[in-house]
């Protein structure tokens, strides 16, 4: 069975995205910066390899509305070529692109599905509040940071206050872009 991962690119002062969230702006002021290792022309190795591996081990993802928002127009489809759960009270836009579904059902349903969907492959999750809710929930088998050398200042929070966790850490790879760090959450 696949893990399910939190895997976030995150800037050294602790944000996901930077401020002014918009549909214009899906990253925030600078939030760009954080993903930029993965499209650089001199990524090196290391950034290539943990680039091919979060497509490979991808079998399903599940995100929030917002985040579906906010990127549905800047993907080519799904944000990764697998189903994708959407998690919604909202009922789904007219126009929905094949590959997403949208589930109101709670976030122990919808990882049941995904989990199915997947095929034995990781199931990623997308969205810093869905991210939240699974780590609350305890749900997170490993959690993974792209650490990026940038200080964005203000925006959108992974860890906030009060959300606790015990991790362990497994790698631990630095290139000139970014640091790749992995966790593995221990279960009490």
């Amino acid at each position: 069975m696949g893990k399910v991962l939190c895997e976030f690119s995150m800037s050294l002062d602790g944000y996901v995205a930077g401020p002014g969230v918009s549909s214009d702006m899906p990253m925030g002021e600078g939030g760009e910066a954080l993903h930029a290792w993965m499209f650089s022309a001199d990524a090196g190795p290391d950034n290539a390899r943990a680039k091919r591996e979060m497509v490979e081990r991808t079998g399903a993802v599940i995100l929030g509305r917002r985040t579906f928002d906010l990127g549905v127009a800047h993907w080519d489809g799904t944000p990764f070529p697998v189903p994708s759960f959407v998690l919604s009270h909202r009922p789904p836009p007219a126009d929905l692109a094949d590959g997403f579904a949208f589930v109101d059902s709670g976030i122990d349903a919808v990882l049941r599905q995904a989990r199915e969907a997947a095929g034995g492959r990781d199931v990623r999750l997308m969205g810093a509040d869905v991210a939240r809710q699974y780590l609350s929930a305890g749900q997170v088998d490993e959690v993974v940071v792209q650490l990026v050398p940038v200080l964005l200042g203000g925006g959108e929070r992974l860890f906030p206050d009060g959300l606790t966790a015990r991790l362990q850490p497994t790698a631990c790879i630095a290139t000139a872009q970014v640091t790749h760090l992995r966790y593995a959450a221990l279960r009490e």
